[in-house]
């Protein structure tokens, strides 16, 4: 009987981790040698990209030197190396003598400087790699893989925009710069907007555009028209990113991703069709048009096909789901608006939803509050106002009819209100017709026919207020309303 032979194992290969040693030299010894070699890569190189430890800390203390205006040499850096032990078999004080006697010139250093940075990237990546593989392992019953891979995803975007986000401290002059650049393009630009146009020119005025970062919340009762002025802030915005006016080289190719959580991406196109073709959108979902109209629709479609507006309509998905997606759509095709349509149906962790439904909106809002952040694109998200509008006389919102108010008041930068007072007063038709009653109310809705409000009640940086706009409702259109026949101004 032949025993089948099973065949030895080989003994695994140990594998060192990639680093540069003689580039870290190479780049400590151009530095003390000529504190100017630091201004080539102190912009993307921090100390925690060195392999060597001690490499690290040198760098760390000759930035600082510099940054205060001193010169980073080894006698001045030698005080901070009195105690340290011994090197490669000689003092640290020494290990800095001989880093700037065999440096050479500076030219090098930017190259020294992307060599360790892309070999530390290498280590970061390695580190995401086995911890996948450990966690696949070992993984508990109840933690599915949906969740690894949102994890795994969320790591790898933050490495690749290492720089960009989640970089640790930076010195206020670095702020102090974006901030003066921000200024700048606001000063060129038609309109001195900062951020995304709107196309609403009054709401612009008051918020200088949708501001990178920025949680937007638009809140109303149903009917106000809050996913109508959402798609029309998000067409508008497609347009401007598409045609790559006033933007930026970062917006360019970017794109709008619309999270439709309520809406199918087909009512949604049907609504931007119709306020692109001014035909309503019940007679184009009946079929009720004629050639010529079905004409302008086809001459519509066409002019919207390259339109950089990217629909998810998803129902029910995690805060941390829309996040994962998000990063997806920007590492793929770059990002300039994120819509959420709406708030209340998005859930957040097992966890938080066993805590409550205030635990979890506050995790919803925090997570799209934090993703702002991340990705560096406003996050527009409607939100549902609760009953209590509707016993007061003045219906206009308030900050506290928001559901769940107290983490959507304190999470957003903005919060808009969308208050048509037109909805409420065509309720309030007397029953009776030739009557003065009746007369007064024909007046007061042909006064507040077609007139909205948009209610700035809360903005991080700038003033609220009341911007008033034209509300088409057979076109689910707002715009922007002429001179003439605007409202008196509410200030909150």
């Amino acid at each position: 009987m032949n025993l089948a032979i099973r065949p030895v194992p080989e003994t695994p290969v140990f594998r060192e981790p990639p680093y540069n040693l003689e580039a870290e030299q190479a780049l400590l010894g151009a530095i003390l040698v000529n504190n100017e070699a630091i201004d080539r890569v102190s912009s993307f190189l921090k100390p925690l990209h060195f392999f060597e430890a001690l490499n690290g800390r040198i760098y760390d203390h000759a930035l600082k030197l510099i940054w205060g205006g001193k010169r980073a040499t080894p006698v001045t850096l030698k005080t901070y190396f009195q105690n340290e032990p011994t090197y490669g078999g000689i003092a640290v004080p020494q290990y800095l003598g001989q880093l700037a006697l065999n440096a050479t010139t500076i030219i090098n250093s930017e190259d020294y400087g992307r060599t360790i940075y892309d070999l530390a990237i290498r280590r970061q990546l390695i580190g995401i790699g086995e911890g996948m593989v450990n966690t696949a392992y070992d993984s508990p019953i109840d933690a599915p893989p949906s969740v690894q891979i949102e994890e795994a995803e969320q790591q790898l975007f933050e490495l690749a925009e290492t720089g960009k986000y989640g970089s640790g401290f930076e010195p206020f002059v670095a702020a102090l710069n974006t901030a003066i650049d921000m200024a700048n393009n606001a000063h060129i630009r038609d309109g001195g907007l900062s951020g995304i146009p709107t196309g609403l020119i009054d709401l612009d005025h008051k918020m200088g555009g949708l501001q990178p970062s920025d949680l937007i919340i638009i809140a109303g009762r149903p009917a106000m028209g809050k996913t109508a002025l959402a798609t029309n802030i998000a067409f508008h915005v497609a347009q401007h990113l598409r045609t790559g006016v006033d933007a930026g080289d970062d917006q360019d190719s970017s794109v709008v991703g619309f999270f439709s959580l309520e809406m199918s991406a087909e009512q949604l196109a049907t609504r931007i069709l119709s306020e692109q073709s001014e035909i309503p959108s019940n007679q184009i979902r009946r079929g009720q048009i004629n050639d010529e109209e079905f004409q302008k629709i086809i001459l519509v479609s066409q002019e919207l096909q390259h339109l950089p507006l990217f629909i998810d309509q998803t129902g029910g998905i995690t805060v941390a789901q829309l996040a994962a997606r998000a990063r997806r759509l920007k590492r793929q095709r770059g990002l300039g608006l994120i819509v959420v349509d709406y708030l209340q149906l998005l859930s957040g962790s097992s966890r938080r939803a066993s805590d409550g439904r205030v635990q979890e909106i506050t995790e919803i809002t925090t997570g799209l509050k934090t993703l702002a952040k991340e990705l560096n694109v406003p996050i527009l998200a409607l939100s549902q106002l609760s009953r209590q509008v509707e016993q007061r006389e003045d219906k206009r919102p308030l900050l506290s009819d928001l559901r769940e108010s107290g983490s959507i008041e304190q999470d957003a930068d903005v919060v808009l209100f969308v208050f048509r007072e037109e909805y409420y007063a065509e309720r309030e038709a007397p029953q009776q017709l030739n009557t003065p009653e009746y007369s007064q109310w024909q007046e007061k809705m042909a006064n507040l026919s077609g007139k909205a409000e948009v209610i700035i009640g809360k903005q991080r940086h700038g003033p609220t207020g009341t911007v008033p706009l034209q509300f088409t409702p057979e076109f689910t259109r707002f715009s922007n309303l002429a001179q003439g026949e605007r409202l008196p101004e509410r200030r909150e």
